[in-house]
C-alpha cells in the first residue's frame, strides 16, 4: 500500500481507539472538573515544514512573527520521539537530523520543523477543509480589510473567498471576520477579527499592531463527545464556547459547499485554545493516512505542558491511546526546551507533544 493512501473510518478507530464513557469513568478518568487537570498549558502549535528558509521567510516577512531561535538537533532519541527510521531511502545508515525554529507572535508561539533528514512527503494535492488530518492557526488582527490587502499583496494563496463576516442570526459569533488562507507548504491559517464583545479581551486592545497573536489552533474532528473524552475529561482541558455554523459565508469561508460545522472552543488554564470542527454535512472527510509520519507536511503537533509525563503516559496507555513514541522519551540535551516529552494521537489522529517540565518561555511553551 502507498503510504499515503487513507484508509476507512472503521480501520482508524481500531487503531486510535477511545474507551467509552462508562469504561473510562471506572478507570477514574472521568471529572466533570478535574481536581489537578494533567495539562496545565496548551504551548507552542507547531508543524513541518519542506524549506526552512522559505517558511521563516513568509512567517516573519509577510507576517510579523519573531524569530526566538533557531537549532538544529540530531540523534537516534529524536528519531525515537518522532518514530522515525535510522535509515534512508537508499538503506544506509543514517541519524535523524531536525532543523527547529521558535517564533513567537504576541503572546504565544509556533514551530516550524525541518527534517533535514529522513525528509518527508508533501500534502494531498486534494486536501480539503473537512478532511480530518485539517488543522488551522487563527491569528487575530485590529484591522482585517488591512490585514487582507498586505496578504493579497503578498499573493498568498486564499482558501476563502475573501474575508466573511459571520451572521447575526448566529448569535456566539455574529459580526466576526474570518479569512482562511495558506503558507508556502499548504498549512491553512485562519485570519480573524473580534468586534467589541467577542472573544479575549485583549484582543479589543488595538494599539498600533495589525497581527496581535494567535487565539486558537482548530482540529477537524469525526465525534465531538470522542473528542471531549480526551481532552477534556482525560487531560483537563475546559470548554469555553460552542457554536453551530452554516450557511453561504461559511462555505466560502471553508471553501466547502453545504458546509455545516458543530464548534466547540476548549482551553486549559494557559496558552491558546484547541478548536474542534465536526463537520455535521457535507459527508466525507477523510481520514488521516494511516501510515502518515512526523516528517510529512500533513503533520501538525500541539504542546501541552505538564507536570509529571510519566503520570500522564501512563493515563493514556491505559485509555487506549495511539502512541507515535515508544513511551516518554528523554533527549540528550534541552536546547528544544525540554528533556523529557512523548508524541501520542488523539481519536482522529491529531498529534500532541506532552512536554514535562518546560521552562517559561522555551520551546514548548
Amino acid at each position: 500500500m502507498d503510504r499515503m493512501t487513507p484508509v476507512e473510518p472503521k480501520q482508524i478507530r481500531q487503531r486510535l481507539p477511545v474507551l467509552p464513557l462508562l469504561v473510562l469513568a471506572t478507570l477514574g478518568f472521568v471529572s466533570e472538573s478535574p481536581a489537578a487537570p494533567a495539562v496545565h498549558a496548551v504551548g507552542a502549535i507547531g508543524m513541518t515544514v519542506s524549506d526552512m528558509d522559505r517558511a521563516l521567510a513568509f512567517y516573519t516577512q509577510v507576517l510579523p512573527f519573531e524569530l526566538v531561535t533557531d537549532v538544529k538537533v540530531s540523534g537516534r532519541d529524536y528519531g525515537r520521539l518522532n518514530d522515525l527510521p535510522f535509515g534512508n531511502r537508499r538503506g544506509n545508515d543514517t541519524t535523524p537530523r531536525l532543523r527547529v525554529a521558535r517564533l513567537r507572535l504576541g503572546e504565544e508561539f509556533v514551530l516550524l520543523i525541518d527534517y533535514l533528514e529522513p525528509e518527508g512527503r508533501p500534502l494531498p494535492v486534494d486536501a480539503r477543509s473537512n478532511d480530518r488530518w485539517f488543522q488551522h492557526l487563527a491569528l487575530i488582527v485590529s484591522d482585517m480589510d488591512r490585514a487582507y490587502e498586505q496578504l493579497r499583496a503578498h499573493g498568498v494563496q486564499h482558501v476563502s473567498s475573501g474575508p466573511q463576516t459571520l451572521p447575526d442570526w448566529n448569535t456566539n459569533v455574529a459580526g466576526i471576520r474570518a479569512f482562511d488562507c495558506r503558507d508556502p507548504d499548504g498549512h491553512n491559517l485562519e485570519i480573524l477579527w473580534f468586534p467589541p464583545g467577542k472573544g479575549d479581551p485583549r484582543w479589543q486592545r488595538r494599539g498600533d499592531a495589525l497581527f496581535l497573536g494567535i487565539d486558537h489552533t482548530a482540529i477537524v474532528v469525526s465525534d465531538t463527545e470522542a473528542s471531549l473524552r480526551f481532552y477534556s475529561e482525560m487531560l483537563g482541558l475546559e470548554v469555553k464556547g460552542k457554536s453551530e455554523n452554516y450557511g453561504i459565508e461559511q462555505e466560502r469561508l471553508n471553501s466547502v459547499f453545504g458546509a455545516r460545522l458543530r464548534i466547540t472552543s476548549l482551553r486549559a488554564a494557559a496558552g491558546p485554545g484547541i478548536e474542534f470542527l465536526q463537520y455535521l454535512a457535507p459527508p466525507g472527510g477523510r481520514p488521516l493516512p494511516e501510515d502518515a509520519r512526523t516528517n510529512d507536511l500533513v503533520h501538525w503537533q500541539t504542546t501541552l505542558l505538564v507536570d509529571d509525563a510519566a503520570a500522564v503516559e501512563q493515563r493514556l496507555r491505559a485509555a487506549g491511546a495511539h502512541f507515535v513514541s515508544p513511551g516518554t522519551v528523554s533527549t540528550p540535551d534541552a536546547e528544544l526546551g525540554f528533556t523529557r516529552s512523548f508524541l501520542v494521537r488523539d481519536p482522529d489522529g491529531h498529534a500532541l507533544h506532552v512536554v514535562e517540565h518546560a521552562p517559561q518561555g522555551a520551546a514548548a511553551r
